[in-house]
C-alpha cells in the first residue's frame, strides 16, 4: 500500500494537459461581438416593417430596423432552432416510452431591469418567431400579472417593494407554468393593468397550447426561496438577460418616467396621473427618488445576480443598442 502523502506523477506526465492555466479566460458563454452577431443575419429576409418596428416598440427604447436585422432576427432564428430540437425530443422520447406524442410549448423566459428594454424584446421576439414555420403560435405573458393585488400589498406591507421578489405570487406563477408545460388545453393567468396599476378582477390572459410561450418579467431567473423547491426558471426551455451598465438604466428609467408624464400619466384614469402637472424638474426629482429608493435596490439585490443563469445575456450600451451577445455553451 503505497505511504499516504507521498504519492508522484510519473515520469511522463505533463503537467500541460490538465492544469489549468489561471490566466485563460474560462467562462461557460460564448461571447459575441455584435459585428460577428450581425453577420449571423446573412441571406434572412426581414419580415417586419419600419411601421411595425415602431408599433412594438415601447416608451424610450430606440429599437429600428437595423436593430431588428442585426440582433433579433437571427435571435429569434436561434430560438426558433431550439424550439424545433426540442420538440424533436419530445417526440423522440416519447416514441421510446411507446406513448402518444405529449410534446409541450417551449417556455423563453426573459429577465432584466425596469427601464432595459425587455419588454419590447418580448414583444418584438413574438412577432418574430411567430414568422418561422416551426413555431407559428406564440403567446406572451408579463409577470406583472402575478403580483399580488394592490389590496394585498397594502396588507402585507409591500407596496413599497412592488415588483421585489415577496411581492409576487410565486406560487400561481409556478401553477400557471407547470399548466403549460403539461400540455393543458388552455391556461389562465391574471391580467395587470398598467394603468390602474393593479390587477384587473376576473380578467386574464388565455393560453391554448401554443407553440412559444415567452414570460417576460424582473425576477423570472429568481433561484428557488429554499433547496427542495423548484424555481421559476426550472420550468424555462431557453432564457434571455437584457443587461446594461445601472448608470444606463438609470438615465433610461429617468427619460421614460419623462416620457410618461406627457402620455399615459395625462389620462385621468391613470393611478400616475397625480405626476402629469410636474415640472422637468419635479419629474427628475420624483423619477430618482423611485429609482434610488425602489428600483436600483431592487436591480442590485434580485435582478443582477440572476444574469449569470441565463441561456443568452444580451449587452447594451448607452444609446439602447445591443453591443454584444453571451450565449451559453451546449
Amino acid at each position: 500500500m503505497p505511504a499516504r502523502g507521498n504519492s508522484r506523477p510519473p515520469a511522463d506526465y505533463d503537467e500541460s494537459v490538465t492544469a489549468i492555466d489561471p490566466t485563460l479566460p474560462l467562462s461557460p458563454y460564448r461571447e459575441i461581438d455584435r459585428a460577428d452577431w450581425a453577420r449571423l443575419a446573412a441571406g434572412i429576409d426581414q419580415p417586419l416593417t419600419e411601421t411595425e418596428v415602431v408599433g412594438i416598440r415601447g416608451i424610450g427604447d430606440r429599437l429600428d430596423i437595423t436593430e431588428v436585422r442585426e440582433v433579433y432576427l437571427p435571435l429569434s432564428r436561434l430560438l426558433s432552432l431550439y424550439a424545433s430540437s426540442t420538440r424533436q425530443l419530445g417526440a423522440a422520447t416519447s416514441e421510446f416510452l411507446q406513448e402518444s406524442d405529449t410534446t409541450t410549448p417551449f417556455v423563453v423566459g426573459v429577465a432584466g431591469s425596469v427601464a432595459v428594454g425587455k419588454s419590447t424584446i418580448a414583444r418584438l421576439l413574438r412577432e418574430l418567431m411567430s414568422r418561422w414555420p416551426g413555431t407559428p403560435r406564440v403567446e406572451l405573458v408579463t409577470t406583472d400579472g402575478f403580483l399580488y393585488p394592490n389590496a394585498e400589498l397594502e396588507r402585507r406591507g409591500l407596496m413599497d417593494r412592488k415588483g421585489f421578489p415577496e411581492s409576487y405570487d410565486r406560487r400561481a406563477l409556478l401553477s400557471f407554468l407547470t399548466e403549460v408545460k403539461s400540455g393543458a388545453a388552455e391556461v389562465r393567468a391574471p391580467f395587470y393593468s398598467h394603468m390602474r396599476y393593479d390587477i384587473v378582477p376576473d380578467a386574464h390572459v388565455v393560453v391554448r397550447r401554443p407553440d412559444v410561450v415567452i414570460v417576460e418579467g424582473l425576477n423570472v431567473l429568481q433561484p428557488p426561496p429554499a433547496p427542495n423547491d423548484v424555481a421559476v426558471s426550472d420550468l424555462f426551455d431557453f432564457s434571455i438577460f437584457v443587461d446594461a451598465d445601472i448608470a444606463h438604466i438609470e438615465r433610461w428609467y429617468i427619460d421614460r418616467f419623462l416620457a410618461l408624464r406627457q402620455s399615459a400619466f395625462s389620462n385621468p384614469s391613470s393611478y400616475f396621473n397625480v405626476f402629469a402637472h410636474l415640472s422637468d424638474d419635479e419629474a427628475v426629482t420624483t423619477a430618482l427618488g423611485f429609482w434610488n429608493e425602489i428600483n436600483m435596490p431592487n436591480l442590485v439585490e434580485n435582478v443582477m445576480p440572476t444574469k449569470h443563469r441565463a441561456t443568452l445575456v444580451l449587452r447594451k450600451g448607452a444609446e439602447h443598442a445591443v453591443e454584444s451577445v453571451q450565449l451559453r455553451k451546449v
